[in-house]
């Protein structure tokens, strides 16, 4: 089953796996493209790098997953796109505290809910990104 198909605000251990997987794929295939475009000088220094970005991206899956559930839970409202902010605002709160920079966190913060809102109204409202070519 995907993301999708869960009941919103039910199966939250299912629903954070699920992003946790793809924060550590994403975190993955970043830090390859990052490891090739900026080599560095050894392989310890390679592994650091491809470990910390995967952590730092699979972190951030499970933490928009867990308080996209429990937000949807405790308002009592799971269908709410409001939760998919939180969520994603949570997400951007952790990168701030990584980063020690309060307007990091902020401007993640704001970035990662708008995105997080606008993927919830838009799956709710069929929206389509691409559609088949018309001949």
């Amino acid at each position: 089953m995907g993301y999708w198909d869960l009941q919103e605000g039910k199966d939250c251990i299912e629903k954070t796996w699920i992003t946790t997987k793809l924060g550590t794929a994403l975190g993955l295939v970043g830090s390859a493209y990052h490891i090739v475009a900026f080599q560095p000088d050894s392989a310890v220094a390679a592994l650091q790098r491809a470990t910390n970005g995967t952590v730092t991206m699979a972190a951030l899956g499970a933490i928009f997953g867990i308080t996209t559930c429990l937000s949807a839970q405790a308002r009592d409202s799971p269908d709410d796109p409001l939760n998919y902010f939180i969520g994603g605002c949570a997400s951007g709160v952790f990168l701030g505290a990584k980063t020690h920079s309060v307007v990091t966190g902020t401007t993640a913060c704001l970035g990662l809910g708008t995105l997080a809102f606008f993927t919830k109204v838009g799956k709710q409202e069929g929206w389509k990104i691409s559609t088949e070519p018309k001949l």
